[in-house]
Formats: C-alpha cells, sequence, structure tokens
C-alpha cells in the first residue's frame, strides 16, 4: 500500500479521551471525518491527494471507533461530545489556524453539519459527501420519524437496543459485516430483518470491487475485531438524545460555505425525499451558503473510496477559493 507511506499517527488527548488520529502534509488544515462502519482509513487516498497539494490532512478515528478511546457509558456519544472532541482536537493540533476546512461522509458529514451549526467561526468552507443537512423536526424525535416512515426493520431502528445488533454482527463475522456495508449498492433505505440481515443468504459469497480490497477489509475488520461496534453503534443510539439538545437550533441556518457530493446510487440519497429536498430548494433554504451540489452517476454510498481521484479533485477545487 504505497499510498499509507508517509501518513503519520499519534495520539492527542481530547476531553479526557485519547483520540487516534492520521496526518500527512504541511499548511492549511484538513480535517477529515468518517462515517459508519469506518475509521481515519477511509479518507487514506484523500490525505495522500491533499497533503501533496499543499495541505495538512487530518483524519481521527472518531470517540468509539478504532484506536481513539470509546467511553463505556451509552450516552457519552451525543453530538455535543463529538462536536466537543473536534473542537479540543483543533486546539490541540492547531492553535495557529482559527478556521479550518472540514470535509465529511455519513456520520462525519452529520457531525460536519453539526460543527458549523454549532461553532461556523472555526470552519473556513466544507465539503460534505453523502448525507445532506437534516433540519430538525420540533414534532418529533428523530428514531420515532423514522419507525413512522420505515418501520422497524430499518437499520437505524434496528441498531436502537444495545447488544442486539452486536450479537448478530458476531455471528456474520466482523470481515462478512464489513464487506456487507462497503459493497451494498442497493438505492434506497436499508433494512436489516432479523435473520435476513442484507436479503440474502448468510454464505453467499461477496465480490468485490475494484476499489476494495482483501487487505482493506481486513484492516476494518482488524480494529472492530478489537473495539466490537458498540461504540459505532452509539452514535444512532443517542439520535434521540441529541433531538433533545439541540432544541436551541431549531431551524438554524448553516453559515458556512458549502459543497455538496453525492452519488446516485447512495442508499442516502434515494431514502427520505433527500433528491427533493436537495434540488427543490429545501437544503438552500437551510445551508444559505451552499455553492455546489455534485451527483455523481453510477456510485454508490461510499464515495471518497468508489471514485477517491475525483472526491480529491473536487475538495481541492472548491477549498482552493477560501486560502
Amino acid at each position: 500500500m504505497t499510498e499509507m507511506e508517509g501518513i503519520e499517527h499519534r495520539t492527542v488527548q481530547v476531553n479526557g479521551i485519547n483520540m487516534h488520529i492520521a496526518e500527512k502534509g504541511q499548511g492549511p488544515l484538513i480535517l477529515f471525518l468518517h462515517g459508519f462502519p469506518e475509521l481515519w482509513y477511509s479518507w487514506r487516498h484523500q490525505i495522500t491527494a491533499l497533503a501533496s497539494l499543499g495541505y495538512r490532512a487530518v483524519a481521527p478515528d472518531l470517540r468509539g471507533f478504532g484506536d481513539t478511546d470509546a467511553p463505556d457509558s451509552p450516552t457519552s456519544y451525543t453530538c455535543l461530545h463529538v462536536v466537543g472532541d473536534l473542537i479540543a482536537l483543533l486546539d490541540a493540533i492547531a492553535p495557529d489556524q482559527d478556521k479550518v476546512f472540514v470535509v465529511g461522509h455519513d456520520w462525519g458529514a452529520y457531525l460536519a453539519w453539526l460543527l458549523c451549526l454549532f461553532r461556523p467561526d472555526r470552519v473556513k468552507a466544507l465539503v460534505n459527501l453523502s448525507v445532506a443537512f437534516m433540519p430538525r423536526n420540533p414534532q418529533r424525535k428523530f428514531i420515532e420519524s423514522m419507525k413512522a416512515v420505515y418501520g422497524d426493520d430499518y437499520y437505524m431502528c434496528r441498531f436502537q437496543e444495545p447488544g442486539v445488533m452486536e450479537a448478530e454482527f458476531a455471528k456474520l463475522g466482523t470481515a462478512r459485516v464489513m464487506k456487507e456495508f462497503l459493497t451494498y449498492r442497493n438505492p434506497g433505505p436499508l433494512f436489516l430483518p432479523k435473520d435476513k440481515m442484507f436479503g440474502h443468504p448468510q454464505d453467499a459469497p461477496i465480490v468485490l470491487p475494484s476499489w476494495l480490497s482483501e487487505d482493506d477489509v481486513n484492516y476494518y475488520a482488524s480494529k472492530f475485531e478489537k473495539t466490537g461496534f458498540t461504540g459505532a453503534l452509539n452514535y444512532y443510539r443517542n439520535l434521540d438524545l441529541t433531538w433533545e439538545l439541540t432544541a436551541a437550533w431549531t431551524e438554524v441556518q448553516v453559515k458556512v460555505p458549502v459543497k455538496f457530493i453525492v452519488g446516485d446510487q447512495d442508499l442516502v440519497y434515494n431514502s427520505l425525499d433527500a433528491k427533493d429536498f436537495i434540488h427543490k430548494g429545501g437544503f438552500k433554504k437551510y445551508v444559505p451558503l451552499l455553492e455546489e451540489v455534485v451527483v455523481m452517476e453510477g456510485v454508490a454510498h461510499f464515495i471518497n473510496q468508489e471514485k477517491p481521484d475525483e472526491i480529491s479533485k473536487h475538495i481541492h477545487d472548491f477549498i482552493v477559493k477560501f486560502h
């Protein structure tokens, strides 16, 4: 893996936890935020590409993931905890940079929106992948809304009960779970019914796409084998608590410059009326400095790994305007 050469790894203390970061390069800082079930490793291509263009690329393992500590308390994974980690991390590693560039994907995109909502003073510009801004519905809690729309087998609903999905993932095996998620290409909501998890026999062979190697899968699997999935799943288990904690930000706009990129086969883009929200004015209403929406044809959810060079170029083309 020549791409991994020159990426440095270290641990930074933030808010009482040890956070693992991967970094490369010098210059304006770009903070890369990963999703589920991922790690800093999801950004391996972009770290190298952007470092070569004169940036300092930094990708942490978020709390509960990889080599970063996973607090025991299930409620230690609200948006305030995780965004708090990001601010503390920036204070520790870039005290000379008032504002940084942020790039997020999946859960990382959700957290990036909240980072910009809570602390726009710290963000120069944002490039977000896959997950558009989701305005808070003051009438109904998040998981309640998901159940009303998609029912109990919708993946976010299935993740709620502590221990249940952990046991089902253990039955499948960690490497198998990683392959199932990373190769998932059904352009619609993800359902994980008990005993029929991904809609095919559990021993059906999974052919890896060209952008994902066995080595990649093994890296992810080795880290999740060590930590388990509880820390990662706790993000979903705190969605309703986050809903309560963000009441003060109802109807508040995200006021940083934004570029949004999504694949047309992405499960999120094809769920919850996301297309209408993105393309018919809702998105721009809540993110008034949204400058560009890019829809990539034939691309699914793990867009930064499936189309790494294109994504790196999209990131650079946008942030270079804000030096």
